[in-house]
């Protein structure tokens, strides 16, 4: 049996499309057919039904309301899949034969422009590799914006995997050869991307030369900054071929192509962005927490975005940054001109994507509403800036522009609040053109004659049930429950049969019917073809609103920038092209937001690559070594972004890379261990780090024997501390060993974390102080976590031993992980070793006392000291052993 002609018409256009899931327009409905549709049910979890296609066995079909398509799409996209849409590309109820249909775009992972006021980019990225370079142009379609970039790359340099995951794309289309390189040069920590493999004609410098000239009516690429960077040329071209290819029109909404230099800005790599909780926290992966978190009061999707990139993308250049300060510091002196910035954000729309979609021809009547809407929102932020004197909000203020005769004409065109579908009418108000008023005026009387059949006919006939109603498939009609169709009058004629009721028509009925619905028609044409005419008349202002919107981002992030200075106490650093950190009181502001303000304690940070360029940092775990340094690196950040910071004052001398090894973590699924990951990131650092760049170590080489991990630490501070590097770098360990360092290298500073001790009793005061631990104090550690007190005892007991070898000079002869407070013999289980009599403690601090120089009160404070101890010791007993001692 041969296949109907729908059917037919359906095979033909999936085979052009064998790589994705088609959806086929069929009346009010998207349908999938046979294994896209298996697919499908399964993904959305729809009901899978059948359709009769010619064949014996029928069709697996399952469908979505084309109106309410886009989230279907959306949902299927995220997993990984292509979605092609074929429209009916004529009118059903005028079409011969069967309906002509076309696929009208291609939605890919990259493409996805369905999520308005995200304040997160989806770009989609194109790549090439050459010659140890590597080119990315990257888009996002949604609001148009196209950048492009080069990069070092290698097996040994991470910037291409750093670039990569600070854009995040979507998608990356490339070649099979350029993927094979790519997979030989990123690391393999499991961060996944969806590749797109093109053909090699996308990435012919020829065909993308002359895509761009078109795309951007240029002569030359000269103007572009493009000329001769063959690399750059065949990623842009690629690209903009691969857009105009999915989205079945040229890619109107980018206009301007934006070169990033990574030597202007501060490089971060992955793990830095990580480890100090740029973008989100480290084991809940939550904004909150986070510095991002701390940093968005932005109230507009513009503003997210480029708070996103404000944060990744910190600042090199003392002047730029300066610029965004005095942005910062007009805001933060005249709360009042905040307070109106703030309101008037909260109007505004996401109009860059906005924008966008009018230039795709996208948009629908309320995305028309809502750009009226930001438009009436301009004039204040005009008006609030006025009397800004920064560089930074005049240059603001001249590109917010002046879209007042746009506004009013959408004003004057468009209702209030119009439908979603642009072709079923309703859009257009009264008054704006004299066809369509004139159209509506002709069925006035036969509309409102219909509006009151219900009314007369229940009068007439008797019938108090009786309803009229309208649908697309009969038409008006008249519904009468079964139960009084005896009394229906003689000239209703039964229209359709229901299981309770029965549904008629009358000829008078028919007949302002057909009058009604042949003008309707007419009006929804008419109504379609205004609102696309007017939409076509947008298109021209979509240059300038599109940096009219980049205006108000950047002014949302200045402002957001303003509000958590304000609240937070924040001051405004001083950033120059010197090589020191000068920090006084320095916050975290992260952590200080948890615990509150009064909580924290605030440290100072002094460190010159002239002189003391390394702090070496001794101190117990969870006192705060590495809050200290997390803090000093954030506030580095915060103020080369153009944020003021978490202190009392804070010089900065502008860092070009902020490099991090913190904790621990490991990467089984590629077989590489804690210690690999660690060797790894440290790889990296010495590498890639300059005379300007600032490096946080926390603990290196402890994820080997106490020999070796304290031989590569220390080589690591012999390396950084050369005369002809000198890194700044705040370097935390528990090898007190290397606090020796100091005497043969003058770069370095000893501080530690101050404890207070009384007795037993321990305090961490997060207090950062001169000079280096004495010890580590891990069991007071374990206490609090909670280790059972017959394990700590006999820890103590080892430690004490040690110890004492060490003080008779026999030293320990043995690797950290040859200690253990077990010791097992053959088979047998086991034998805690535990310490002396555990009041012993008690007894020393008592022999401890000076008795020449003792008072009442003292006598007083040692007695109430001992009986905290002996409680403690008693307690602890009782809740790990349940006896008595």
């Amino acid at each position: 049996m041969a296949l109907s002609p729908m059917m037919q018409q359906y095979k033909e256009i999936k085979g052009t499309y064998q790589d994705c899931l088609l959806m086929f327009r069929l009346g009010d409905f998207y349908e999938l057919f046979f294994e896209d549709a298996e697919i499908a049910s399964r993904e959305l979890e729809l009901t899978l039904t059948g359709r009769a296609c010619g064949l014996k066995e029928r069709a697996p079909m399952c469908g979505v309301p084309f109106h309410a398509a886009d989230n279907y799409i959306s949902r299927l996209v995220k997993k990984g899949y292509k979605v092609a849409i074929c429209e009916q590309m004529e009118d059903p109820a005028t079409a011969k034969g069967i309906v002509k249909r076309d696929v009208i775009r291609v939605v890919t992972p990259g493409t996805l422009d369905f999520d308005q006021g995200s304040s997160r980019n989806l770009f989609i990225a194109s790549l090439e590799i050459s010659g140890g370079k590597a080119y990315i142009a990257y888009s996002d379609v949604s609001t148009g914006e196209l950048y492009a970039l080069e990069t070092d790359c290698g097996s040994k340099d991470d910037s291409l995997g750093s670039e990569l995951a600070k854009i995040a794309p979507g998608e990356i289309i490339l070649t099979g050869k350029t993927k094979e390189k790519l997979n030989e040069i990123l690391d393999r920590d499991g961060r996944s991307y969806y590749f797109n493999v093109v053909d090699d004609s996308y990435y012919r410098k020829s065909t993308g030369e002359r895509v761009i000239k078109e795309h951007f009516s240029v002569g030359s690429l000269l103007p572009l900054g493009i000329e001769g960077r063959n690399g750059l040329i065949s990623a842009i071209g690629a690209l903009l071929m691969y857009l105009t290819d999915t989205q079945k029109q040229d890619p109107s909404q980018i206009t301007e192509l934006v070169l990033n230099d990574p030597k202007g800005h501060m490089i971060l790599d992955r793990a830095t962005v990580r480890n100090l909780e740029l973008l989100e926290t480290l084991y809940d992966k939550n904004v909150n927490g986070s510095l991002l978190g701390v940093l968005d009061r932005t109230k507009t999707a513009m503003g997210g975005r480029l708070l996103r990139r404000y944060v990744l993308e910190p600042l090199t250049d003392p002047d730029e940054i300066d610029r965004r300060l005095d942005g910062v510091q007009d805001l933060v002196d005249d709360e009042d001109v905040l307070d109106v910035v703030i309101s008037s954000l909260r109007k505004i729309y996401d109009f860059e994507r906005l924008s966008a979609r009018v230039s795709s021809g996208r948009a629908n009547a309320k995305d028309l509403i809502a750009l009226k809407v930001t438009l009436q929102a301009l004039p204040d932020l005009h008006q609030s800036l006025a009397t800004c004197r920064s560089e930074v909000l005049k240059d603001i203020d001249q590109k917010l522009g002046d879209f007042s005769g746009l506004a009013d004409a959408i004003e004057r065109a468009v209702v209030d609040d119009p439908p979603f579908v642009i072709t079923d009418g309703g859009i257009i108000k009264d008054g704006y053109d004299e066809e369509l008023d004139g159209l509506k005026e002709s069925i006035a009387d036969a509309k409102a004659w219909i509006a009151g059949l219900e009314t007369t006919e229940k009068e007439r006939t008797g019938i108090k049930t009786l309803k009229v109603g309208y649908n697309k498939v009969f038409g008006y009609y008249i519904d009468v429950s079964k139960a009084a169709s005896a009394n229906v009058p003689d000239d209703y004629i039964r229209k359709q049969t229901l299981v309770n009721n029965e549904r008629y028509i009358t000829p008078e009925l028919k007949e302002k019917e057909g009058l009604v619905l042949s003008a309707e028609a007419k009006i929804n044409a008419l109504e379609y073809s205004i609102f696309s005419r007017l939409r076509d008349e947008i298109k021209p202002y979509i240059p300038g609103l599109q940096r009219a919107s980049s205006a108000v981002g950047a002014l949302d992030v200045l402002a957001s920038f303003a509000q958590v200075s304000i609240s937070g106490g924040f001051v405004r650093p001083e950033v120059n092209a010197g090589k020191a950190i000068r920090i006084t009181e320095g916050r975290h502001p992260a952590v200080e937001k948890m615990i509150g303000r009064e909580m924290f304690v605030a440290n100072d940070t002094e460190m010159d690559q002239e002189g003391q360029s390394m702090l070496m940092i001794t101190g117990p775990n969870m006192s705060g070594k590495s809050t200290y340094m997390r803090q000093t690196a954030v506030i580095v950040l915060m103020a080369q972004m153009g944020c003021f910071v978490p202190a009392k004052e804070a010089e900065i001398g502008v860092v070009d890379r902020v490099f991090t090894r913190i904790g621990a973590s490991d990467n089984l699924a590629y077989g590489q261990s804690t210690f690999f990951v660690e060797m790894s990131e440290l790889a990296n650092i010495l590498r890639n780090a300059t005379d300007r760049s600032l490096i946080i170590l926390d603990e290196i080489g402890r994820g080997t024997s106490t020999f070796d991990g304290l031989s590569i630490a220390w080589a690591t501070v012999e390396y950084l501390c050369r005369d002809d590097l000198r890194i700044r770098t705040m370097f935390a360990t528990h090898y007190h060993e290397l606090t020796v360092l100091d005497r043969k290298y003058p770069c370095i500073r000893n501080l530690s974390v101050d404890v207070s001790e009384n007795g037993s009793d321990i305090v961490f005061l997060h207090r950062i102080r001169e000079g280096a631990a004495s010890k580590s104090y891990g069991i007071h550690v374990a206490k609090i976590a909670g280790i059972p007190y017959q394990v700590r005892r006999g820890a103590q007991a080892k430690l004490r031993e040690l110890e004492a070898g060490e003080a008779a000079g026999k030293g320990t002869g043995i690797s950290s992980e040859q200690i253990s407070i077990f010791d097992a013999v053959g088979d047998q289980e086991p034998e805690i070793r535990y310490a002396p009599n555990p009041y012993e403690q008690v007894i020393d601090s008592l022999r401890a006392v000076n008795v020449n120089d003792i008072t009442p009160m003292k006598a007083l404070n040692i007695i109430d000291s001992l009986q905290n101890q002996v409680r403690d010791i008693d307690t602890e007993y009782d809740e790990d052993r349940g006896g008595e001692l």
